[in-house]
């Protein structure tokens, strides 16, 4: 079993984190939820306005409604820094259970990325939207209540070391190791 790590031993890598790049990156991981508590990575994956994530739980409904009751577009993609979860989770097998989609290299920062900012992936357009994304009590579970402080903590949420949520402005496929670029 993979031991936690603590505040000050997250604090430390923080430095690490603050090195991602700021306006092209890479995609290091796609993630995909069939279904509450699966996880299945994937190499590439068609990403719609109308399906999310495809093979994702997200088009099935979620947390967030439209008043029709369809899933919130404003949440179809999580992004969470691969940096953060490789400091968090300490083994790459461990980064889906995060439960985020995309994990990049890239500084998803407040001030990097404010809601509206366009990103391009693959053949994808994506735009950050202005949802929060925190850690939670399963994220405590999976990676320890120190990992859950660390990213909720002020600079935690400034840096969005938890991850962000963007809609999909135009359909198109995704693979590991696309570039991510900020438009």
């Amino acid at each position: 079993m993979t031991r936690h790590l603590s505040l000050e031993e997250l604090q430390e890598g923080r430095s690490g984190i603050l090195l991602s790049p700021e306006d092209r990156g890479i995609l290091r991981a796609i993630v995909i939820r069939p279904e509450v508590e699966a996880r299945l990575s994937l190499q590439q994956c068609e990403l719609s306005p109308e399906g999310g994530v495809h093979g994702d739980n997200w088009a099935k409904g979620c947390w967030m409604s439209l008043p029709d009751g369809r899933p919130h577009p404003d949440v179809q993609v999580t992004i969470m820094n691969a940096r953060t979860i490789a400091l968090i989770a300490q083994d790459e097998a461990r980064w889906p259970l995060a439960g985020d989609n995309l994990f990049v290299d890239l500084d998803l920062s407040a001030e990097n990325l404010p809601p509206g900012t366009r990103l391009s992936v693959g053949s994808a357009l994506l735009e950050i939207t202005a949802v929060p994304h925190k850690g939670c009590r399963k994220f405590a579970q999976r990676y320890g209540v120190d990992a859950t402080r660390f990213v909720n903590s002020r600079d935690g949420l400034r840096l969005h070391l938890r991850g962000i949520y963007a809609r999909i402005v135009e359909r198109g496929v995704v693979a590991v190791g696309d570039a991510v670029e900020k438009l």
